[in-house]
């Protein structure tokens, strides 16, 4: 997935990976990654469990403007089925973009 990224990337489009396994995430990353303790075939949560769903999308969208170097790698900190998650802050999302993650 990080070659694959990597590629995407160098024609201008910005990606985010998420990574449910660390170990290979590490052997070759991407520019960017959002790890996960999920289950395979689960990177974005549970099905039905929209507002986890959702709050695993904001967070790679975050990391998509806040990484500051390649390969970064960040820790969601989330766990599977043991939270609850609050429905989605919009304002939050509307938030993001280059350079507002400073502003906030």
């Amino acid at each position: 997935m990080g070659l694959a990224a990597r590629a995407v990337e160098a024609v201008g489009i910005p990606t985010i990976s998420l990574s449910i396994v660390r170990e290979i995430t590490e052997k070759i990353p991407p520019p960017r990654a959002l790890y996960l303790r999920f289950p395979f075939g689960h990177a974005l949560g549970e099905p039905g469990n929209r507002d986890q769903q959702l709050t695993v999308l904001y967070l790679a969208f975050r990391l998509l403007f806040e990484a500051d170097r390649p390969g970064t790698i960040r820790n969601a900190g989330l766990r599977w089925r043991r939270e609850t998650y609050l429905p989605p802050d919009w304002e939050a999302f509307r938030r993001l973009g280059p350079g507002a993650h400073g502003a906030q």
